[in-house]
């Protein structure tokens, strides 16, 4: 039996789907199961899906349903803190550590649905309607996610503005 592309598919957008799951999730190995999952699940599919076109818009909605069908909530394993830890005397990119910490930490105190459609929306950089269609929501859905998580992030972590507007 061939893979007709799949294995390729895997190797040049497995890292990003990685990437997706990890922001979504907040967690490394839930990540790794998301994605492991979700590529089980498309596989059985493969063939059809490249003849149908562009196979990704249907491996992310796969993830996302995935992640809601998941049975036991998940949470993220993050726990903020208010210390910072030392940046190393060698390090140059604190800045950068700062501003991914901060994110992170901003992050954790959002739902899950609202981090799925500020990934899509500013990560993938997909448009409103994409989104929706991602979704299976209305673009006023995404809107008002998008409205209501952009809001929280700035209360929780107005430095990232600040940090944003250093960079």
């Amino acid at each position: 039996m061939t893979d007709d592309g799949f294995r390729e598919f895997v190797a040049t957008r497995g890292l990003a789907l990685s990437r997706m799951a990890y922001l979504v999730t907040g967690d490394h190995a839930l990540a790794e199961d998301l994605v492991q999952e979700t590529l089980v699940k498309v596989a059985a599919r493969w063939r059809k899906l490249t003849k149908e076109g562009d196979p990704e818009p249907y491996v992310r909605k796969v993830l996302i349903n995935q992640l809601r069908t998941w049975r036991r909530p998940r949470r993220l394993a993050f726990v903020p803190t208010a210390d910072l830890p030392e940046p190393s005397p060698s390090t140059d990119e604190s800045a950068q550590t700062e501003l991914k910490i901060a994110l992170l930490r901003a992050l954790s105190v959002l739902g899950r649905k609202q981090r799925i459609v500020l990934y899509l929306r500013f990560y993938e950089d997909l448009t409103e309607r994409a989104v929706a269609a991602e979704l299976g929501c209305s673009i006023g859905t995404v809107k008002r996610h998008t409205h209501d998580a952009l809001k929280r992030l700035r209360q929780v972590a107005p430095q990232l503005l600040e940090m944003e507007v250093r960079s």
